[in-house]
C-alpha cells in the first residue's frame, strides 16, 4: 500500500533543491543526512519568503523539537530535486510539517517525513503564540492541502 504522503498531489508548495558532490556518500548515494538538511532548506525558505519570518531579529524563532524521514529510493548527485512542503498540525505555538523530497517531474517522492517547529521567544526561548503574519501563512498552506 502506498503511502499518501509519498505521493506530490499531497503537497502545496515547492521549492527546487540542486544536489551538490559533497551530499553523495560513499555508497554513490545522497546521504540520509542530506535529506535533514533538505527538510530544513524547504521549510525556512517558505517561512522566509512567504511568512516574512525575520531569523535576525525577530523576537519569535522556530526551534526544531522533532524530525523524522523515511526512504523509498536512492538518489544520486547530480539530480534536481524538489521539496514539497504541507502543514499537517497547527497549534498556538507549534506546527508540524510535512515535507517530501522529488526528483524532478516524479510523483512519487524518494523520501518523505516530517518535522515539528515550536516557535519560543528568542530571548528566553519559552513557547510563545505563532506570530500572526507566520500563522496567516501556514492557515493558508494548509487550506491549499488536498483533501485525503
Amino acid at each position: 500500500m502506498v503511502n499518501p504522503d509519498s505521493l506530490r498531489d499531497q503537497y502545496a508548495w515547492f521549492l527546487p533543491l540542486t544536489t551538490r558532490w559533497m551530499d553523495n556518500d560513499i555508497y554513490g548515494h545522497i546521504n540520509n543526512v542530506q535529506y535533514y538538511s533538505y527538510f530544513d532548506t524547504v521549510t525556512n525558505h517558505f517561512l522566509i519568503e512567504q511568512c516574512g519570518l525575520d531569523i535576525r531579529r525577530g523576537d519569535a524563532i522556530g526551534y526544531i523539537v522533532h524530525s523524522e524521514c523515511n526512504y523509498l529510493s536512492g538518489v544520486a548527485f547530480p539530480a534536481t530535486l524538489e521539496g514539497g512542503l504541507k502543514v499537517n498540525k497547527l497549534g498556538n505555538s507549534s506546527v508540524q510539517y510535512g515535507l517530501g523530497i522529488f526528483e524532478q517531474g516524479k510523483s512519487t517522492a524518494c523520501a518523505f517525513g516530517n518535522f515539528t517547529h515550536v516557535f519560543v521567544d528568542r530571548e528566553s526561548e519559552r513557547p510563545v503564540p505563532i506570530p500572526l503574519t507566520i500563522r496567516t501563512q501556514l492557515e493558508r498552506l494548509s487550506q491549499t492541502r488536498p483533501s485525503q
